[in-house]
């Protein structure tokens, strides 16, 4: 579907998943796709869990050459920006590694509700440049994503919005102190 509306897209990948799902994450890599990090087995939220650090580099190591561009998210809880999102271990390690680690401005819960795709156009229309989180679990985002995408594909973007990104490429660059 992506393709049909000829927009790249960042896909942030839980490494366990990962494991069962690796061709479908190297065609879209194949396909002009990013590929980031979302943890192994997607505690929520991130920060709170004790294998922070694990979670970070078990995935790490099951994306290889996949994951080149070092782009992590962390999982929270229900998309809340608050603390306990990210730990000072976590920080200190995506610092260590590198990495970019993106947040995001918009979580419309296509998970929870069949209506996400207005809470997005909605949430999109309150932001210069919105960073949109959906899901590619069973019941999320697909049965709705064609009309979605066709409501807002002139206004997609590939970049991520500098408020998103508090750590660039191992620098923090925004303060983190709503996160921890």
């Amino acid at each position: 579907m992506l393709a049909a509306h000829g927009l790249p897209a960042t896909f942030f990948v839980v490494g366990k998943a990962l494991r069962e799902h690796r061709a479908l994450v190297e065609r879209a890599q194949a396909e002009g796709h990013r590929i980031g990090n979302h943890t192994l087995t997607h505690p929520r939220p991130l920060g709170e869990s004790s294998d922070a650090v694990a979670e970070i580099a078990a995935t790490q190591d099951e994306l290889g050459p996949l994951g080149a561009e070092r782009l992590f998210r962390p999982s929270g809880a229900g998309g809340a920006i608050e603390p306990g999102l990210l730990s000072l271990p976590a920080v200190e390690t995506l610092v260590a590694g590198g990495y970019t680690c993106v947040l995001w401005n918009s979580v419309p819960g296509d998970w929870e509700s069949s209506q996400w795709v207005e809470t997005a156009v909605a949430d999109i229309a309150t932001h210069e440049w919105t960073l949109l989180v959906l899901h590619d679990i069973a019941g999320a985002c697909a049965d709705r994503l064609d009309e979605f995408l066709t409501r807002v594909d002139a206004s997609v973007r590939h970049d991520f919005p500098p408020d998103c990104v508090p750590i660039v490429r191992g620098r923090v660059v925004l303060d983190l102190e709503r996160t921890l």
